[in-house]
């Protein structure tokens, strides 16, 4: 070989290495959430507050074994459909996530674990809700929210014992959710004693026509109509309630307790007459910080979070936290450190129990009042749904 030829070589050679010398290792989160259909703002609230995240860890050059990382969050639109969510999990496996940041829907976040599970990728899911998730006997399902038996008892009780009702009608969207936490309302109703569920009905999560189910329950004159749904259909349900002349106080869980619902309910949502509760929720010591992610999420993306961000966001940095205890990114060597991890979030110590719910999970309960979401009290995991 010529001369010029071995120089070039040996330059095209050095050339070749500089990639390698200055390589920075690529970590990839997934998030699953409904980004188009009627769950959509709730859906990108989910990956707003992960997103959120990612730029946070980026920008602190967070490290896993002592080496920096680049962090990549790869967000897939599972439309709240459960066919379409087991894809785009299959999907984000595929794409080499390590870890997953959602679903929002329980019918979208059962089904997709499964194929979580069988890849051995953790999940956390900022919303789903139903008990089912978290007793499969998989090791890698967990929330950062409180399930369903929490928060039908929550409602129960303060249906009961706060807003005195003797008469409550009960009103499901035949979703995994709904129909879920509208089984465990009615249950605790029944154990609690002391009111009676006049009437059951039930509708989808596509509708916007309820005048029928509506007009029937009017005839039982309840105190209190519960809805297991989201706001998109809670919205319209309102309108329609007071348009037939029902006074009855509105309450439901998380999935209609958003921003968003004053816009959907419009002078229908009244004052002090839909009580909601969200799956979570920050004590006094952590309201500065809660304030503070509203506001940085504010500037960022130019509105305020809806209900799971920072659920999303405190789900992601879990992640981190595990995979740096963990000095990798291998779920194999991270999720057993995610499994015992105590970490202080936004919304509070995240450490889960054996079967991968949040420790102690809060709840919190709201009305409207002026067409603003108010809250009213944090209630803590406990028997009978009572405050402490």
């Amino acid at each position: 070989m010529s001369m010029r030829l071995t120089l070039i070589a040996v330059a095209l050679s050095s050339l070749a290495l500089v990639p390698a010398v200055h390589a920075q290792s690529q970590v990839k989160i997934g998030s699953a959430s409904p980004l188009s259909g009627p769950s959509a703002h709730q859906g990108k609230d989910i990956e707003n507050g992960a997103r959120l995240a990612i730029d946070d860890l980026n920008a602190k050059g967070a490290t896993i074994g002592g080496k920096k990382v680049k962090w990549v969050l790869q967000a897939e639109d599972d439309g709240s459909d459960p066919k379409l969510g087991t894809a785009v999990a299959q999907k984000l496996v595929d794409g080499g996530v390590v870890a997953v940041v959602g679903h929002l829907n329980s019918g979208t976040t059962v089904p997709a674990s499964k194929i979580y599970n069988s890849a051995g990728i953790p999940q956390i899911s900022p919303a789903a809700t139903t008990p089912l998730y978290t007793h499969q006997g998989y090791k890698t399902a967990f929330r950062v929210v409180a399930n369903d038996d929490l928060v039908g008892r929550v409602l129960a009780n303060y249906s009961i014992n706060t807003l005195k009702a003797k008469k409550i009608a009960v009103i499901d969207d035949r979703t995994a959710f709904g129909q879920g936490l509208a089984d465990q309302f009615a249950k605790d109703v029944k154990r609690l004693k002391g009111a009676e569920i006049v009437s059951r009905q039930f509708t989808n999560d596509r509708a916007t026509d309820f005048n029928a189910i509506l007009t029937q329950i009017r005839a039982r004159r309840p105190d209190v109509i519960f809805y297991g749904g989201m706001d998109a259909t809670a919205g319209p349900m309102l309108k329609q309630m007071r348009a037939l002349g029902i006074d009855a106080t509105f309450v439901s869980g998380d999935g209609v307790c958003s921003e968003k619902l004053p816009q959907l309910a419009g002078s229908a949502l009244g004052d002090d007459k839909v009580v909601c509760v969200v799956a979570g929720g920050v004590d006094a010591p952590l309201e500065a910080g809660m304030a503070a992610f509203a506001d940085r999420y504010r500037k960022r993306y130019g509105i305020s979070f809806q209900t799971y961000a920072p659920y999303a966001y405190d789900a992601t940095m879990a992640f981190a936290a595990a995979m740096r205890e963990a000095g990798s990114s291998d779920p194999i060597k991270f999720l057993p450190a995610l499994a015992r991890i105590k970490y202080q979030g936004i919304t509070g110590t995240i450490a889960f129990d054996a079967n991968g719910d949040l420790r102690d999970a809060a709840l919190t309960l709201y009305t409207y009042r002026k067409g603003q979401l108010t809250k009213l009290r944090v209630v803590r995991d406990s028997v009978d749904g009572g405050a402490r």
